[in-house]
Order: structure tokens, then sequence, then C-alpha cells
């Protein structure tokens, strides 16, 4: 599906120089939002091609991690390929990168050499640490900006010291960061195209401090309290009854019934109403003091049901809750259909296969409409980029 849907990024120009996940994530923000995004690869492509599962030698993730994007391929050690992307860049809005901190600059590629070609070029970079300090220079993947960031430290079970806290499941890290890199981005163009006299700007953005974005108030109570906040396992310090709980036939089931109204509820539907009576239990903050009693009194209930079940009744009842979904349930929910979450599309590379949608609509855009195309072979376009480029186009590129 290669039509343009009324998107609100149609038109802008996003040269991608990305590898594995944070930058290839940024752009794939912006290539469904209807940005133009260019993405360019080593002869080879991109080391996350190799990443899981595939196809006849086609990763399945590549499907969505480069969907909506012309993907060509450059050399940068050779002086006619990058001569081809210092024309690539001149007719674009932003580049968007990810290596190490100062590796453009190695390669004689710097900002100023890039917006000395195009002066109002914004340039987007992602790095482990950033671009400057100490550690700018060493090297760093996802889980360096869990640990360092403080969330891994959140992930451990209370007084657990056998195992180490679990890492959430996914790069949270690198899509932190490509998401701020992405709102940066587009930010920094809405000032440079409302201006005709502005230059380009360079956004710095780093794995560490995206997680760390993340602590809600835990700095301030530590400069304040001296407080450090400790794993609190699946419940929150400051909110009950919020926690998961086990049911009988051996899956969890996630309440969050907090509020005092809904916890009035949730006792009144797993057959405790004076619990919601006692003058321990009537405000949050009485139920963070007792929550052991409380949590206890909730999991003797849910282990009687299946959880399926047990999150009927509590629906029933209008008290927030889920069983933890696995990609299975996630894939064959109603809902998750209905609102077009999980989407079947046909890949010329894999077949039939199912994407995520993106995580956002727009009125009068279909949320298929905006997959136009699944993540490409590596080179599919670089005759039809370069040819564009040689003839001066402006105009939006599509396969």
């Amino acid at each position: 599906m290669t039509h343009a849907p009324n998107l609100p990024l149609a038109g802008l120009r996003i040269v991608e120089l990305g590898h594995y996940i944070a930058a290839p994530f940024a752009t794939r923000l912006l290539a469904d939002l209807g940005a133009e995004v260019v993405k360019v690869e080593p002869p080879g492509g991109d080391p996350v091609r190799g990443w899981g599962s595939s196809v006849d030698g086609n990763a399945v993730w590549f499907s969505v991690h480069g969907r909506n994007k012309l993907s060509v391929t450059l050399d940068l050690k050779k002086p006619e390929d990058r001569e081809k992307l210092m024309a690539l860049l001149g007719r674009a809005d932003a580049l968007v990168e990810n290596f190490r901190a100062g590796y453009l600059e190695r390669v004689g590629l710097g900002p100023d050499v890039l917006q000395a070609a195009n002066p109002r070029l914004i340039i987007g970079r992602i790095s482990g640490y950033g671009q400057q300090g100490p550690y700018r220079d060493k090297p760093a993947f996802g889980a360096i900006g869990e640990a360092m960031g403080g969330l891994r430290h959140l992930t451990a079970n209370p007084g657990q010291t056998a195992y180490p806290p679990p890492r959430c499941g996914v790069s949270i890290s690198d899509d932190l960061a490509g998401m701020y890199c992405a709102m940066a981005v587009v930010a920094a163009c809405w000032q440079v195209k409302g201006d005709p006299a502005a230059r380009g700007r360079v956004v710095d953005v780093d794995l560490v401090s995206s997680v760390f974005s993340l602590m809600e108030g835990m700095l301030p109570e530590y400069g304040l309290f001296g407080w450090v906040r400790q794993p609190q396992g699946a419940a929150i310090k400051t909110a009950a009854p919020t926690n998961t709980y086990p049911c009988a036939d051996g899956k969890w089931l996630c309440i969050a019934g907090n509020s005092d109204l809904i916890f009035k509820r949730l006792m009144g539907a797993i057959g405790k109403p004076a619990m919601a009576e006692d003058p321990r239990f009537a405000t949050n903050g009485g139920r963070c003091e007792n929550v052991a009693e409380l949590d206890a009194a909730i999991a003797d209930w849910t282990r009687t049901l299946p959880a399926a079940e047990a999150e009927a009744i509590l629906e029933r009842a209008e008290v927030p809750c889920s069983r933890l979904f696995d990609i299975a349930d996630c894939a064959t929910d109603p809902h998750f259909r209905e609102r077009g979450w999980v989407m079947e599309v046909e890949d010329p590379l894999l077949g039939h296969v199912l994407h995520p949608a993106a995580p956002f609509r727009f009125d009068g855009v279909a949320p298929r409409e905006m997959v136009r195309w699944t993540g490409p072979a590596a080179g599919a376009h670089n005759d039809l980029v370069f040819a564009a480029v040689a003839r001066g186009q402006s105009a939006p590129l599509r396969p």
C-alpha cells in the first residue's frame, strides 16, 4: 500500500543513519506519521536484519522495524557514496543517527560539515551517554541505559538477592530514546519551518537520561529527605490496593482498586464489604499502611477462581483489572482487533504477517492506511532515491 493518507508529517523528509534499535525506532514513528524516511544502510544491511526469527533469511522484526521507509545502501568509506549521502541530506529536513558519540565527527560528517551543506538541517543524535560528559566515549546498549538510569534497580522483587533484577523483556531504553528523539526532531523542524531565517539545530538524546526521566518523584525525594526508593515488586508504595494476584489456574490478575469509590466496589465484588467500612482502609493513605492485610484478603479471593472468571466479576463491578496478556492474548483479543491495534499485512518478503498499529489515531485515517508498505530489502530503493536526488526532486518519494 503506497498511497499517501492525510497524515500530519506528510512532506517532512528524514534521513536515517541508524542501526539496531533507537534511531530506527524514532524514524519508524516519524514514518508512521507520514514523513518520508530514507534509511541509509551499509552494504549487507542494518545488523538488526539478522536478529530473531526469519523467513528465507528475511528477519520478521524488520517488517515492522523498517516499515514505511525507503532503504538505500551506501559505503560511507567510499568518497562517491559520501557524496551521495551529502546530496541526499541536501534535500532533507532532518537526519537521525545513533552512532557512538563523536563518530560522525571522526568520519568527517560532523554537524558543522552537514549544516554547512544544508544550513537548515536538523540533526537528531542518539547515543549511550550523550555527546558530552566524562562517559561520552563509553559503549552502551539498551541494558546499560536501564541499569544506569535507575530502572533495573526497581524491577527486582523486594528482598530477593539470589537472582539479578530482571529486564522488562524489550529494549525499553532504546525505545524511550527513540520516542524522545522523534518528538524533539519534530519540535526543531517546527521551529525551523516557521522561520525562514532559522538555522538547523542539533538534538542530543541519550539512553541513560531517557530512562532517568521516568523516575517520577524519586530525585526530589532523595534531595529533600535522603530517601532511596526500593523495589516494590508488583505493587507500588503510593497507592493501594494495586497489585498482581495469583489465580486458581496459575495465571495472574492485575487489579487497581486504589480510589476510595473503586475500593468499595472491589470489596463488595469479592465478598468482603466490611473491609470497605473499616476506618483503617477508608483512605488511600490508610490502605497503604495496611497493604499487607489488604493484599492477602484480595489474593484469598483470586486464588479461588480462574483469572478470566475473576476478571469478568471485577469488570462487572467496574473495577480496573486485567489478566497478564501474552502476545497470543494480544493477537486474538477482540478489542485489539476492533481498534486495529493488531493488523494483518501482506509483506512481499514474508507473506501474511501481523503488525502492531502505530500508537496514535487521526480522524479520517484508518489504522491500516498508516502502513503504506512493510520493511523493504536492504537497498531496495537505491535507484528510486538516487535518481530523484540527481534530478532535484523535492516531492515525497514512494515506491
